[in-house]
Order: C-alpha cells, then sequence, then structure tokens
C-alpha cells in the first residue's frame, strides 16, 4: 500500500496496465453488475439540480426507471447509487452511441455545455474504487473479467492505471496528492 495524505493507495494502481477499450467492451461496466454508480453524499444533490438538463439525453427507459424509482437510491449496501432501469441490468444515465458502445447520459450534457458536472465520480475514477474509512480513503483496482480487454491494451501501450486516470485522480484529491503518488511510484517503486 502507499500512504499517499489521507489516502492508502493499493499497489495495484501503479503496476496493473490499464487502458479502456470500449471497441471491445462496448462499455460493460455501465450495464452489469448488482448496483448503480456508487454516489458522493454532494452528488445526490446535483442529480436532483441537473436532471431536467441531463432528461433530454437520455433513453426513454432511463427516463422512466428514474421517474419511478428516483434520481437515485440505497442499494443493498446501504449506500446511495444511479438508479438502475431494472434490477441487475443497465444505469438509467446510461445511452449508447451508433456502434452499440454506452455512452452516460450526465457526461453528454457536459459536453453539450448544458451543465458543469462531468459525472460521478466513482465513474470517471473506474476502474478504482474508493473505499470511506473514518481517518482515510483505500484508493483500490476493482480487478473486472469484462475488463480485460482494457488491461491488454494497457499492457500493449504500457499505460499504468494511476496515469490512464490522472485526470479523474486530480479531480477527486487534487493536483498535490496525485504528483505525490505519481513521484512515490516513480521513485520508490519503478
Amino acid at each position: 500500500m502507499i500512504p499517499i495524505k489521507n489516502t492508502l493507495v493499493s499497489d495495484n494502481v501503479a503496476f496493473t496496465q490499464f487502458v479502456c477499450n470500449l471497441s471491445k467492451c462496448k462499455g460493460a461496466c455501465c450495464v452489469e453488475g448488482e448496483m448503480g454508480a456508487p454516489l458522493e453524499d454532494d452528488e445526490r444533490h446535483i442529480l436532483e439540480d441537473i436532471y431536467e438538463d441531463v432528461k433530454p439525453f437520455l433513453t426513454k427507459e432511463g427516463i422512466e426507471a428514474i421517474e419511478k424509482n428516483g434520481k437515485y437510491v440505497l442499494d443493498e449496501d446501504n449506500e446511495f447509487s444511479t438508479t438502475l432501469i431494472e434490477r441487475n441490468t443497465a444505469c438509467a444515465y446510461v445511452t449508447y452511441d451508433e456502434k452499440g458502445i454506452t455512452k452516460c447520459g450526465i457526461e453528454k450534457a457536459y459536453e453539450a455545455g448544458k451543465i458543469d458536472y462531468q459525472k460521478p465520480i466513482s465513474c470517471h475514477l473506474y476502474p478504482i474504487r474508493v473505499t470511506k474509512y473514518a481517518s482515510f480513503d483505500a484508493v483500490n483496482y476493482d480487478e473486472w473479467e469484462i475488463c480485460t480487454p482494457a488491461c491488454s491494451l494497457g499492457k500493449e501501450l504500457k499505460v499504468p492505471v494511476y496515469k490512464f486516470l490522472k485526470t479523474p485522480l486530480i479531480r477527486k484529491y487534487g493536483t498535490e496528492w496525485y504528483d505525490e503518488l505519481a513521484t512515490f511510484i516513480e521513485k520508490e517503486l519503478l
């Protein structure tokens, strides 16, 4: 584990090589799994505030699920997460491009300049998952079979997780934190 400020970062974040390969996985992380995307406390309020601006970017099924079940739900782990279209199916905020690759409706609204919130930080950070404890965050690489193509591409391009996810890691923890992590990895581990 790598101690950086109020976090403990798994060595896998430094050593696992990873670059999303959407042409292979089609964004399966947005449609597979038992729960929606984990939400930070402030993100629930953000979803409430931006919904009307995001709604035009969503599918009919996503809108129906959100309007029936809410913009977020309390999941089986007693944590707040994005609403699913149905149990164990796609996130209600997911859309699809012409190639069948999932896209985030929230992010599409952001890219169109309708909102200033990109998407839930848990989505932006994936395959990193953050577990909050009383005095620190555990920052871990989440190994999932659907990401095998991303690991293959990461190995081919020689890009470790922490470099692939530089932007969302800075969004979550700040530039100073990221620079400290990168320096530690490059001087102590490599």
